[in-house]
């Protein structure tokens, strides 16, 4: 949680990441989907000098990739998040990171398949548009 509490994103209620959390990113990190992995590789090169980071923790919650000076979380979303309640879930999740300052982006797993530099573009023009 350090290097977001110099941009000033941990004002609120998940400005606490535990030990456990940043464990579990660290595992996560190891254990990416295809989808991510792909996404990744166009991320992890810093097009536009854009810095990404995958499996990034804020609170008790561990973001698929984050671009800190956007504040911005991206998710990229099989077809799991369609089940059961994990609609809710991902929306009670977005809504508190949206306290916190951070937008969250979803991004279906089969977009990302179908065409990962696309994707990546498409991130990268959003955040540019930020500016």
């Amino acid at each position: 949680m350090g290097r977001w509490r110099a941009e000033g994103v941990t004002e609120g209620q998940l400005a606490q990441t535990t030990r456990q959390t940043i464990l579990k990113a660290r595992e996560l990190r190891k254990t990416m989907i295809k989808p991510e992995i792909m996404l990744w590789q166009q991320l992890r090169k810093k097009p536009l000098g854009i810095k990404f980071r995958r499996q990034h923790p804020i609170g008790s919650y561990i973001l698929d990739f984050c671009c800190p000076s956007a504040k911005l979380g991206v998710e990229v979303d099989g077809l799991a998040h369609d089940m059961g309640n994990r609609p809710e879930r991902d929306e009670q999740r977005e809504w508190e990171l949206s306290q916190e300052g951070v937008e969250i982006i979803r991004i279906s797993a089969q977009e990302v398949l179908d065409d990962p530099a696309d994707v990546a573009d498409r991130l990268l023009r959003y955040i540019q548009s930020l500016r």
